[in-house]
Parts: structure tokens; sequence; C-alpha cells
């Protein structure tokens, strides 16, 4: 009896960034078939039952096939947004002169505080629907703009909430420790106390969050205050991620590792010790030029010396209101590609099997393979590499969630 699918994908070419394929593992006359949402089989046509059955049969015309993209990196949800902090800049205004000024995350958190969690996800969706719409079927979601207990809980709920409302996978990252809120009075170690004894407990008893993150820098915490968070996340069984060496190298990099931490995320300042540190670890690069870009920074991340040492780099938006406005995971691709100098593979497997990764979520998602959720992008295009050569076009022919 012929093996029965749910649905066939065939006439098409596969970029199926299998890490055990040269490339982007390219497969030319290449077909896909799925049954209960996940794929059954990714390969060449030519070594697949000819008499399998189909409930629907889609002929792709000799369109490529992508896993579908990985936003490892946003803060897609807030209240308000940053338009003045713009002009501001434009002015010779630096980031930090900004946020010492009382701008930056904290005015965010007043206008988060004041949204009510409908009011959260109204804000978001233009924004999620446009990385959607460019074929993104993973999106990690920080907080990190309410910097007290109930209004971070209130932002991861309304991330989870996205999630119901579109076909598409979430993932949530704790950022209790990105700012210091204007009640603390400038007293950073009491605050942290905070995140660790009160805020983190309350979150991870929720359920609300698959990660933990913080922002280690010279405007925001130290490494000692940033341990102090990862070491009770370990103790509560959340994963950690970080925002480090953006600004400038205080050992982002090679405390992450130190914590095993799913990703480090920035780091234009990391030094050679912090990328072997990063190696040894497993821990990903993420790299986030839409930051870059926007605050005109000038160092680069050191992407040679992650190349050298073997560090896995992902690509991300970063989508956030201060310093990375970006909701077009296709353009921090071409981004990546001219300020960083990253290679068309790199970018593409960055926004897929390294995005992935960066979200432990490899398992599952990233690549085109049986048994993995059957999450596609169909693309017109002629070459990979038109995804990173464009840009401000978008040639998503259809997107695939979990086989639908």
């Amino acid at each position: 009896m012929a093996e029965r699918f749910d649905r066939i994908w065939h006439n098409a070419r596969l970029a199926t960034m299998r890490a055990d394929r040269p490339d982007l593992g390219e497969i030319e006359d290449g077909l896909i078939a799925a049954r209960g949402g996940r794929i059954v089989y990714a390969g060449a046509q030519s070594d697949f039952s000819a008499d399998a059955d189909a409930v629907e049969r889609i002929d792709c015309a000799g369109r490529w096939i992508t896993p579908g993209l990985v936003d490892c990196h946003t803060h897609l949800v807030y209240g308000g947004n940053r338009a003045h902090e713009f002009e501001l800049r434009l002015k010779g205004a630096s980031y930090e002169e900004i946020a010492r000024a009382g701008g930056g995350i904290v005015s965010t958190v007043a206008a988060t505080r004041k949204a009510s969690e409908a009011e959260l996800v109204a804000g978001a969706l233009p924004r999620f629907d446009a990385l959607i719409g460019e074929g993104v079927t993973t999106i990690e979601i920080k907080s990190g703009y309410g910097l007290d207990t109930e209004t971070e809980m209130r932002q991861l709920a309304a991330a989870r909430s996205l999630g119901g409302q579109r076909p598409v996978a979430i993932r949530t990252s704790f950022l209790g420790a990105h700012a210091l809120p204007p009640e603390a009075g400038g007293d950073k170690d009491r605050y942290i106390d905070l995140v660790c004894k009160q805020m983190l407990p309350a979150v991870a008893k929720a359920g609300l969050a698959d990660a933990v993150d913080a922002f280690m820098e010279g405007i925001a915490f130290s490494a000692e205050q940033t341990a102090r968070v990862f070491q009770a996340a370990t103790a509560l069984g959340v994963p950690v991620k970080l925002h480090a060496d953006q600004l400038s190298n205080l050992g982002g990099a090679a405390l992450a590792a130190k914590f095993s931490a799913l990703s480090a995320d920035h780091l234009e300042h990391t030094d050679e010790a912090g990328a072997v540190a990063m190696a040894k670890a497993g821990t990903v690069a993420v790299l986030l030029p839409g930051a870059f870009y926007f605050i005109r920074e000038t160092q680069k991340p050191p992407v040679e010396l992650f190349r050298k040492h073997g560090v896995r780099m992902a690509l991300a938006t970063d989508c956030n209101p201060g310093s990375s406005p970006l909701t077009s995971l296709l353009l921090a691709m071409n981004m990546g590609a001219t300020l960083f100098r990253m290679t068309v593979a790199e970018c593409l497997t960055g926004v897929t099997r390294e995005g992935a990764r960066a979200l432990g979520l490899l398992a599952e998602t990233g690549t085109l393979e049986a048994g993995k959720w059957c999450d596609l992008a169909i693309w017109d295009i002629e070459r990979p590499a038109e995804l990173v050569y464009r840009i401000g076009f978008n040639p998503l022919q259809r997107r695939v969630w979990r086989g639908q």
C-alpha cells in the first residue's frame, strides 16, 4: 500500500541548510513530503517513492524552498516609540547621552507600563506581521521594558498571545536586567536583588520565559551583577542569553560562555579570548547589523575571529524602538553582508539553522530534514543569493508553518 502524506511539494529546488552538506545543502529537482506538521522527506524527487499518495500536491514550478526564517533576537513588544530620540541623534547626541538624560530604554519603560496587554499586542502586531510577511516562522521576543514584576510579566504574556493570533512559533526571553528603573534610585545591586529574588521566580513559576537575558554594559549592569542573574536562572533551570560587548569590552562573551549561554548577542567589541570561550561552550554569536547601522557604530563584530575559532553565527533584526527599529530579516541579511562582510551562506544559515541553534530549537526547526517541523519559505528567485543581494524587495511566494 502506498505511503500517504498530508502534503507534497514537488518540482522545487531546496536549500536545506543542513550542516552535513556543502554550501547551503542545495538539491535540484527537490521534493518535500509532510505529515502531522512535520517533514517526513526532504530530498531529491528521484529518490522518493513514485507511488506515494498525498491529500494535496503542490507544484512549486522550480521555485526555491528554504526553512522558514528564524528571527532569534527581537524586542517586539513595547509601548510608544522613540522617533524623537532619532531626531536628537541626528543632531549629534550619542546613545549613551540620551540614556543618561532619562531617554533611551527608560522612556520606553514609561510607555510600556501604561499599556494594557491588549494594547501591547495591538501595537506589536504590525511589526510582527512585517516579519511573518518575509517568511519568518519562528520569532524570539524579549521583555525588558517593564522593569517591575507586573509589567515584565504583562510583556511576556503579550508576546505569548501573539503566537495565538498568527501561525508562528514564539520563544520568550525575560530581560528584567535590561536597565535601571527610575524608582531604583541608582542602586543597581538592590534592583538586581529584585530581579533575582522576586521577578525571575514569578516569571519562571508562570512559565512565561524560555530563556533569561541581560544587558551587560557600562550603562547597564556589571559582570558581577549579570552573573548573579545567570546563577538565579540556572538554579531555576532556565537557559541564558546575553547582550554582550556592544559598546565596550567588559568580557561579556566570556561570561556568557562560562554559563553555557545559548547565545551572546551584538559582540562588536568582543576580543579573541571571548571568541575562543564561545567556541568551546557552543555559544552562538548573534550579530545585529540593524543596531550597528542605526546608532552609527564603527567597531564591527570580529567575524574573522568567529570564523577562525568555529563560532556559529546567527543574524537577527534586534527589532526595538531605540536602536534598531527594523522589521525586515531580509534587510538584516543584506546589512550582514555589506556591513560585516558575511558571506551569502553565513547570512542564510544565520537566519535559519544558526538562528534556531541560538534559541535551542535546532532539533525542531532551522533545516529541511525529516523529523523537523514543516516550516518552509517558498521563494520566487533564481538563486538563494538574491535573498541577501536585493534591498527592499520581498520575493516570498508562500510561507508554510507546521505543514499548513
